[in-house]
């Protein structure tokens, strides 16, 4: 974690790689204001560092997430903390104003996540799966699930134009196993910027270093100084390669390249988008194989 005290410099000399493909854009949506930078950060950081496009969007303004703050005042806390959090990545962050806790897939809300992954020229979508233990989790996946296709047709929310293809959507990884456990299509090596990824995440303090450590029974470890919580909540949050991550990893970096990854990222192809092939995956992140 020695990297940790030169990550604030670090992450503000983004060198875009050049690359002959048109930039390729990406959406990821999560229900609350720090749900996207877990779920997809390091693999984020990388898209952004080649010269792509990534939006981070919360559905929901996060305004019952704390044991002592809430309403107004909490959610003005995350929207900060989020444009904080996206400065840290390298992405656009919206955050929008449904209520934390309370967020459903009405025709409402799905119409602004079509005109969202429209307006974006979406090529890649990231959200949660279905079955999670949170009710925006689960209702964020549905929306999202009912605006794939549903962004290509030209007489759904005609006031903004709709994609000319259909974006690839993709599940992140979660811990659940019912009704069937997570599937890593694709597995990104996030190794060398997983310490960029936890300083970004950090910037939801409210959250990191505050309300989940509460829910957990752990506030009372929480380190006061800044590096210490970097390192604190690095450990915390680094995920386990499974056997089923490790042969994803092997198919795309080849089994030498993959021994070496110590943290990776993976998503599963929901089959309501478009199907892509290997070349096509290659293509959309070309970080894979590095």
């Amino acid at each position: 974690m020695k990297k940790l005290l030169f990550i604030s410099i670090a992450l503000f000399f983004f060198v875009p790689f050049s690359f002959s493909q048109s930039p390729v854009n990406v959406v990821v949506i999560g229900a609350h204001p720090d749900d996207a930078d877990g779920d997809a950060g390091g693999t984020a950081i990388k898209f952004s560092k080649m010269g792509h496009n990534v939006l981070f969007v919360s559905l929901t303004n996060g305004d019952a997430g704390h044991h002592e703050k809430g309403g107004g005042a909490l959610a003005k806390i995350r929207r900060a903390e989020a444009q904080e959090a996206g400065n840290r990545f390298g992405v656009k962050y919206i955050v929008l104003e449904n209520h934390d806790g309370e967020l459903l897939p009405t025709l409402e809300n799905r119409k602004e996540v079509i005109r969202l992954i429209r307006q974006w020229n979406a090529d890649v979508v990231i959200s949660h799966r279905p079955n999670d233990y949170h009710p925006d989790h689960r209702n964020t996946s549905i929306l999202v699930q009912d605006a794939a296709y549903m962004v290509i047709v030209p007489n759904v929310v005609t006031d903004t134009p709709p994609l000319k293809k259909n974006p690839v959507f993709l599940y992140a990884q979660d811990r659940f196993q019912k009704p069937y456990p997570f599937q890593p299509d694709i597995t990104v090596d996030i190794t060398d910027v997983y310490d960029q990824k936890i300083y970004g995440m950090a910037a939801h303090e409210s959250q990191f270093f505050e309300w989940l450590p509460w829910t957990s029974g752990r506030l009372d470890e929480v380190p006061e100084t800044e590096n210490e919580r970097l390192e604190w909540l690095a450990g915390l949050r680094k995920p386990r390669i499974t056997e089923e991550m490790r042969q994803s990893l092997e198919k795309w970096y080849g089994v030498e390249k993959a021994k070496n990854v110590k943290v990776a990222e993976s998503f599963e192809i929901c089959e309501y988008g478009r199907r892509p092939s290997d070349d096509e995956i290659k293509k959309l992140f070309p970080m894979l194989g590095e």
